[in-house]
């Protein structure tokens, strides 16, 4: 088989496997926004920012941010921190309530339905499976580079 034929044979098994796995959410729960999301990933995964740098970040206006940040904090999501270089700036991070928040909202998949899925799988065949994944994962990162 040449590569573009895997390719769509891996896209297809991707899917039908996303669709059975997919953690499914109660309509009726309260969830973030998805830019009050968008905003805490970024911020978990740069660091703490000031209001302007995350305007940058944002490529929005510095009045908009703060509204958002206003509201995040009002919800317990983020904290303002004394900027210890400069005591004069206040750099907003994640409280532990939004880093709880974002293990629970970022996780695509149902945990428990896959393990009773993987049990099911020999010993050897679940450690090919994490095996190519990791090496598929790996192969493409290096692709970004």
């Amino acid at each position: 088989m040449d590569a573009n034929h895997e390719a769509g044979r891996f896209i297809e098994l991707y899917a039908r496997l996303y669709h059975h796995f997919y953690r499914r959410r109660d309509p009726r729960e309260a969830r973030p926004s998805g830019e009050a999301l968008a905003m805490l990933q970024h911020l978990r995964d740069s660091g703490p920012l000031t209001v302007s740098e995350a305007a940058r970040h944002f490529d929005r206006s510095q009045s908009s941010i703060s509204e958002r940040i206003e509201r995040l904090l009002e919800q317990g999501l983020v904290e303002r921190l004394a900027d210890e270089r400069d005591q004069r700036r206040h750099l907003i991070w994640l409280t532990p309530k939004a880093e709880a928040l974002l293990e629970v909202e970022l996780q695509v998949l149902d945990a428990e339905r896959l393990a009773r899925v993987l049990e099911r799988l020999s010993t050897e065949d679940r450690t090919d499976l994490l095996r190519g994944f990791a090496a598929l994962l790996r192969v493409a990162r290096d692709d970004e580079d």
